[in-house]
């Protein structure tokens, strides 16, 4: 049985954590055990940014849940998702997935620009080295439990 996070007292890992060679798949798997255990706090399973994986992987969030549910550790869940993912990739295309979400800002559109801006605003207004999503989850988990931004 994998022990679930207590995302009230530490923040789920990096999404930068790669398992499998997928990024944001251990955030995903950690917010998802502390959901199901009742100690996901602010975070949320199956956000907008989780979702990039679970469309790029055909898994589906329910299904997910129902295999952390059952208490495999994160090696169990890679494997389980090896073989069942309706969108199988190769290594190759993983990689370049995970390098894509890796360095992904906000795109040219302004409302997602704004949006973007206005959140690493919030928690800092000096930090001109916040240029992704990743480096923005990053910094928010840090500034939430105490850290200076």
């Amino acid at each position: 049985m994998n022990a679930a996070p207590d995302l009230t007292r530490r923040p789920p890992r990096s999404p930068r954590v790669r398992l499998g060679g997928y990024v944001i798949l251990a955030r995903i798997l950690d917010k998802g055990r502390a959901e199901l255990a009742g100690t996901a706090g602010e975070y949320k399973f199956n956000n907008p940014m989780d979702r990039h994986w679970f469309r790029f992987t055909g898994i589906t969030p329910a299904a997910l849940k129902a295999e952390l549910a059952s208490g495999k550790g994160d090696g169990e869940i890679l494997t389980w998702v090896e073989e069942t993912a309706p969108h199988r990739h190769t290594p190759w295309d993983i990689a370049q997935w995970s390098a894509y979400h890796n360095e992904r800002g906000p795109d040219g559109d302004v409302e997602t620009l704004e949006l973007f801006t206005s959140r690493v605003g919030a928690l800092s207004r000096t930090r001109e080295d916040v240029k992704t999503w990743f480096d923005y989850l990053d910094l928010d988990d840090h500034v939430s439990f105490g850290g200076k931004a």
